[in-house]
Order: C-alpha cells, then structure tokens, then sequence
C-alpha cells in the first residue's frame, strides 16, 4: 500500500482514537504489502522506520503535540534512531508495530518501538529520539508539555539510552576524524 495513503489512514484513525498521556504505549496490526518488499522478497529496512514515522503521526495527534506544534508554528524533528533487526517480516503477513514514549530530557523525546510477529516472535526493536523546533532552535520540553496541557518532569535517562547516546557521539567524533 502506498505510503501517502498509510498517512492518510493514519491522520483518520488518530482523529477518531481517544487521547494519548505520556508513557502510554499503543499499537497497530499492519500488514507487508508489496511495496515494503526488498530485492530479497522480505520487509526492506528503510521501511521499518516509515512504519514508524506514520506511528510518531498518530502519537502527535493523539497526545495534542500536532494541535500544539500548529498553533505555535513549530515542527517535528528527528533526531536519530537506532534499530536491530531479528526476523524477517514476509509479504502480506501481519504484524503488531508497539510504540511508546518512554523518556525525555530537557529537549529531546525518547521513543520505543517493537515489530512483533502474530506467533509472538519479535522481528525488529530500536528507538528513535525526536525534538520540537522553532525558528530559535529547539524548544524546551517543559514549554511543549505545557502547550498541550501536560506537566514536564525530567527524569534520568535508562542505561539503554545513555549507551545509545554515547554511541552516537562516538560516531560523530569518528566523522569528524577526532577519533582514531
């Protein structure tokens, strides 16, 4: 199916779901079609993440951040992902995409996310991070929290996201030749 007509599904399903708080988890059952096929007949990679970005659409509707985001003249930004790969998702067999907010700091947005098989077997795993911008920059997560009616209380990151950001540093320094 086409991503442009997945959006679309998923800006009217969004509309129709009841609210997300913070932390809530939620998932879709979807299926591979075959446009999300690689050369070697199974799910490409690069499609995994656009499931998830259709995800991170319905997770802005449904918290309030689209209705903030738009009033305010801001904008989603990512800020990077990770994902490991398990199994392989066949052509036309269904799935369960698990998202959840799990975590922020002062301004980043930690997100989870699980491709699950029907037999229960998990195909694929990762976070991605993502921020509010405007025209200054980043917007602090207290002062979008707050535009959609939601108290920010930063916590510490879990060891999970700081070995992730660690490593994301590393491989910035290693692009930038500071690293041997």
């Amino acid at each position: 199916m086409n991503l442009y007509l997945r959006l679309l599904w998923a800006l009217l399903r969004a509309w129709r779901r009841p609210r997300l708080l913070p932390g809530a988890m939620f998932e879709r059952v979807l299926r591979v079609w075959p446009t999300d096929l690689d050369i070697i007949g199974h799910m490409n990679n690069a499609r995994y993440l656009a499931m998830v970005d259709l995800m991170l659409v319905e997770y802005f509707v449904r918290s309030g951040l689209a209705r903030a985001m738009l009033r305010a003249g801001w904008r989603p930004m990512s800020g990077g992902a990770i994902i490991t790969y398990r199994k392989s998702l066949q052509p036309f067999q269904r799935y369960r995409l698990r998202f959840s907010h799990d975590v922020s700091d002062l301004h980043w947005n930690y997100m989870r996310f699980e491709f699950v098989r029907e037999d229960g077997v998990l195909c694929a795993t990762g976070m991605m991070k993502g921020a509010v911008v405007s025209r200054s920059g980043l917007v602090p997560n207290a002062e979008s929290w707050d535009a959609m009616g939601h108290q920010f209380t930063p916590k510490p990151l879990p060891a999970n996201v700081e070995h992730w950001l660690a490593a994301e540093r590393g491989l910035v320094d290693w692009a930038r030749g500071t690293v041997a």
